[in-house]
């Protein structure tokens, strides 16, 4: 029997990389949810792209009409959970995916492509679904995804979301031979490093790239244990649709701060697995990561006030107490726990994003709820 998939991808740009992904979706009963700003000449091209497949665009006309169609007068309430040009979008497409419920959900980058040995949808679904692969734990409650990868040179180099705190650069990790099943899968990167714009300067990049790449996997499946968190990069995870109720990409692209949607989604969905007792799992399948030239300063002054509050948040996450046995249970108990220790955060500009941040996640449950 195929398996049933849906392949999200919020992106402006011609998809040739899901055309070079073709050969391996078209075994599978694959749909692509392209998440875009509704440009004519781009869709004609993708049209082309993506002849062979079922899929669908959803641009603000589009998405404005989905949601009419479901709340009809008060819809705007409810469109407004979705950021407007920016890589949070694809919470849409996970709304779409959730309401046609697939087997599971791969959200892809526009920016990745195949690479030799390695199948999107086989190893995301053997990840996801075999009981296999190793688990990592932590003492200082962090796990670095880079340490999964063969680098082109030796050096000591932390994903974009991870906390700058020296205790959690600090790598003392516990090893198991404990496998088991996930509910989200964080594929990695061949190609350009997933980093942040101060890594990236570092390293002498000043176009978004550096000289710092990966090249292969150490180990297919790393599940990262009870307690210890990780950066999530969506440019490469798949996921079961029974976590959208609390897997919402965040409202970016808001107050100046941008590029937090899937590290902080990914914080609060490892809190709320840890709580059910499910698995977060990363490592195969890799892709190889072909970055695009960027103004590596316009994504510093994106991040500057993110990395402030991402310093934080975590271990106010960590210190909750959540209840429910459900992912909609949880997240709403999340959001509930986080509104005391959010008002005591320092700086007025960070209370008043956090606080939007809560208010379109309750509304995101609510949206759930009208889809169930």
């Amino acid at each position: 029997m195929k398996t049933r998939v849906h392949v999200v991808t919020a992106s402006i740009n011609e998809l040739v990389n899901i055309s070079r992904f073709k050969p391996m979706l078209t075994k599978h009963e694959c749909k692509v949810i392209v998440v875009d700003e509704g440009d004519r000449e781009v869709r004609r091209r993708n049209d082309k792209r993506l002849t062979g497949l079922s899929y669908a665009f959803y641009g603000p006309k589009e998405r404005e009409e989905w949601f009419k169609e479901r709340f009809s007068s008060g819809y705007k309430r409810f469109l407004s959970v979705i950021p407007k040009r920016c890589h949070a979008e694809t919470s849409f497409g996970f709304l779409v995916a959730y309401e046609e419920d697939p087997d599971f959900v791969v959200e892809l980058d526009d920016d990745v492509f195949p690479m030799r040995g390695h199948n999107l949808v086989t190893q995301h679904a053997n990840n996801l679904f075999e009981g296999n692969g190793v688990t990592v734990h932590s003492k200082e409650k962090w796990y670095n995804t880079i340490n999964n990868l063969e680098l082109n040179l030796n050096a000591q180099i932390f994903p974009r979301g991870h906390p700058y705190s020296e205790k959690t650069r600090a790598e003392k990790y516990t090893w198991s031979k404990i496998g088991g099943d996930a509910i989200l899968n964080v594929g990695l990167w061949a190609g350009n490093l997933d980093l942040d714009a101060l890594t990236i300067l570092r390293h002498g990049g000043l176009d978004g790239g550096c000289d710092i790449e990966g090249e292969k996997c150490k180990r297919r499946k790393v599940i990262v244990g009870q307690g210890t968190y990780l950066a999530v990069c969506s440019m490469n995870a798949a996921f079961s649709p029974k976590i959208i109720p609390a897997f919402y990409q965040l409202y970016m692209n808001y107050m100046g701060v941008d590029r937090f949607d899937d590290i902080w989604s990914g914080i609060f969905l490892k809190k709320i697995a840890d709580k059910l007792g499910d698995g977060i799992c990363l490592g195969e399948p890799l892709v190889y990561h072909d970055k695009r030239p960027r103004d590596v300063f316009k994504d510093l002054r994106k991040e500057l006030e993110g990395m402030v509050i991402n310093e934080l948040l975590w271990k106010l996450v960590d210190e909750i107490r959540l209840d429910g046995g459900t992912y909609w249970d949880c997240y709403n108990s999340l959001v509930h726990e986080l509104e005391k220790p959010i008002a005591n955060l320092q700086y007025n500009m960070h209370r008043k994003f956090m606080r939007a941040q809560l208010e379109k996640m309750k509304i995101w449950l609510r949206i759930i709820d009208r889809l169930k």
